[in-house]
């Protein structure tokens, strides 16, 4: 039995160390996809994408990495065709869950399957974010209607997602007693805790509800007429980011819009700004002191950290028609990706030390009787024990937005001196329409219906897309 158990485990590195996603760097590959998007060429990022991708049973991150990419040309069709493929499959997880979530519990739980080499399912905020953007996507062509069935899928995917996690957190603290697992991500020697303890993140109510995501329900759902519907999504809103007061001056202003007459009150416009590029997941090696066959070994182990972004200058303020106008920030990627961390790190720290002392008793086992068989296992270990650096990096950073009456008719934006001045054209013509601007680096990239980026003069090259 021994031997066998041996063998079986020794079959399970050597799986993780043929298979492709052992020695994947998706952080480097995506590095490179980011730098050909910060400098403009969108083709190019395109083009890399594609050659890091050849095999035909493409994954979810190459999906959202391609509709992200395809929306940033201004290919709003091909960008919802990419996301829906990405849709399908988060649907099909739903279903899993549903169906029994006890069972996905125990599979993903497994102790002797290195994280790197599962199939990528999408961190919970990814899943959420998604259809989100795919709703601007259609509001980018004054698609209220097919926004609203985008917004519905994020609540309905919401719902199961905190059922989810409500139970994922108890297992995890019954296999943590159940293993004698003593220790906490805020033991790891070297870890830089600060990172996922900051007030940005431990504020957050969970990982995955955006402020953004439900203020802009409200929005889309005042557009249609449906107030009863508005509402809640504005209070939720307020609720996700308090003391905000554009959030809590929108369920006041949601009672007198039915009296807003568009010719001579103007249009309410919806100015959405993307900014910069969501955090990389790095790996870092911490030694811990493990019990393996009644010693205490110390053993150099691999954790996951959040590396935020920093292509893209910071900025709250545009101008419009000439006149400044503060942007509020309704999301954070990067404290979204270390809030997932923080929720994760007890599940990560729990498989990644018993599969270490796992590893650790067969391969003083297999060198009792095969020293060259224990030597291979530490091989395995040594070239598969990483974190799992998989993440949606083309997903914008911070969303921030500023809502207005403008006339119909064209108005200019202009953004800050550390994008290059840009100047984008907006064609305001709806009673109720949503403008969104994508910021990465130096340059800005427009979609769909209202505007447009003005072609500048300056040294600086500036992304011009047209629908």
């Amino acid at each position: 039995m021994c031997s066998r158990a041996l063998g079986t485990l020794v079959l399970i590195i050597a799986a993780q160390l043929t298979g492709c996603a052992a020695f994947r760097s998706y952080d480097t590959e995506l590095q490179q996809t980011n730098q050909q998007l910060a400098s403009g060429n969108v083709d190019g990022a395109l083009l890399l994408l594609e050659k890091h991708n050849t095999g035909d049973d493409k994954d979810l991150l190459y999906y959202f990495e391609k509709g992200e990419l395809l929306r940033s040309k201004g290919d709003l069709a091909g960008s919802q065709l990419a996301w829906g493929r990405a849709d399908q499959t988060v649907i099909a997880w739903e279903d899993a869950v549903k169906l029994d979530s006890g069972k996905y519990l125990a599979q993903f739980g497994s102790y002797l399957v290195n994280d790197k080499v599962r199939r990528y399912e999408g961190y919970d905020y990814e899943k959420v974010m998604l259809t989100t953007q795919m709703a601007l996507n259609r509001l980018a062509e004054n698609d209220f209607d097919g926004a609203r069935t985008d917004i519905k899928r994020t609540h309905e995917r919401e719902a199961v997602i905190a059922e989810l996690r409500d139970k994922q957190y108890l297992k995890s603290e019954d296999d943590a007693r159940s293993q004698g697992m003593a220790f906490q991500y805020k033991d790891l020697k070297g870890y830089p805790v600060a990172t996922l303890d900051a007030p940005e993140v431990i504020n957050l109510k969970n990982s995955y509800q955006s402020a953004f995501s439900h203020y802009l329900a409200g929005f889309v759902y005042e557009a249609l007429g449906e107030k009863d519907l508005a509402a809640p999504g504005y209070r939720q809103a307020a609720e996700l980011r308090p003391n905000t007061p554009l959030l809590d001056h929108a369920l006041l202003d949601l009672d007198a819009a039915g009296s807003k007459n568009t010719a001579t009150d103007g249009s309410d416009v919806l100015l959405v700004v993307q900014t910069g590029l969501a955090p990389a997941r790095d790996s870092i090696r911490i030694p811990l002191p493990l019990p393996i066959d009644n010693n205490l070994v110390i053993t150099t182990l691999s954790f996951p950290v959040v590396k935020a972004d920093n292509s893209t200058p910071l900025f709250n303020q545009v101008g419009v028609d000439g006149q400044p106008v503060n942007l509020t920030s309704l999301n954070s990627t990067t404290a979204m990706s270390r809030r997932a961390l923080r929720d994760d790190m007890p599940g990560i720290l729990l498989r990644t030390t018993v599969r270490a002392i796992s590893r650790g008793v067969a391969q003083k086992k297999l060198n009792e009787v095969n020293p060259l068989a224990g030597l291979a296992v530490g091989i395995a270990s040594a070239v598969t024990e990483n974190a799992d650096t998989r993440t949606w990096r083309t997903l914008p950073d911070h969303t921030l937005v500023a809502r207005m009456r403008l006339k119909p008719g064209a108005h200019e934006v202009t953004l800050p001196s550390s994008l290059g001045g840009t100047h984008v054209q907006l064609n305001i013509d709806r009673p109720y329409q949503v403008v969104t601007l994508r910021a990465i680096g130096n340059q800005v990239f427009t979609s769909g219906l209202a505007a447009q980026v003005i072609p500048s003069t300056l040294p600086q090259a500036v992304a011009l897309n047209t629908p």
